[in-house]
């Protein structure tokens, strides 16, 4: 996937962990030897607006400084935007759509009317995230799905990462986020 720069788009409300995820997955990419790029882009500034934050990755330094046009990967934190957001709009006809959502990625496929080209990625990462943390914090499963696009980077790195990151956190917050990266990554389905 990294013979190119990279464009990724996620699509989320404020508190949701969209910005967050961007940053950390850029953070990842880097401690793996990428160049990355990690910005978010805002709408009204209050809790539950939509946001979208983009990445750029590449093997080689990245020069563009523009906002991200054609994503090649759009991940969807929340949903109700496949509706409000159009996720498709500007992407490549061989996208990578990566979307929280309890639906099949085949009806979501059909719903989003995706070129044939495109891939489709579904993983219900708000039940992941209120079975193991008790509350909807889906940007750990959706970063542990996104293992299944950025295949040269194994899941342990992001897990490494956040448990690194977030060491202060109690013993059995980390253990939670762990089972939800894991199980992000296992319990997502292509279409």
């Amino acid at each position: 996937m990294m013979n190119r720069t990279v464009e990724v788009r996620w699509h989320g409300r404020g508190g949701q962990g969209a910005k967050s995820a961007s940053a950390i997955l850029a953070e990842v990419l880097f401690e793996e030897g990428k160049h990355v790029q990690a910005f978010p882009e805002y709408g009204a500034e209050r809790q539950g607006a939509p946001i979208r934050a983009y990445n750029r990755v590449s093997d080689s330094p990245i020069r563009r400084r523009c906002g991200v046009q054609n994503p090649n990967i759009v991940v969807v934190v929340d949903p109700t935007m496949v509706e409000s957001a159009n996720p498709t709009e500007g992407s490549t006809e061989d996208a990578v759509y990566l979307v929280n959502t309890p639906e099949s990625a085949a009806m979501l496929r059909e719903r989003l009317g995706v070129a044939s080209k495109a891939r489709v990625l579904v993983v219900d990462a708000t039940k992941i995230t209120l079975e193991e943390l008790g509350q909807n914090r889906p940007n750990a499963p959706l970063l542990g799905a996104l293992t299944h696009v950025f295949t040269e980077v194994p899941v342990e790195a992001f897990i490494n990462h956040f448990t690194s990151k977030m060491k202060k956190l109690p013993q059995q917050v980390l253990e939670a986020n762990r089972r939800a990266i894991l199980r992000g990554r296992t319990e997502a389905v292509f279409a």
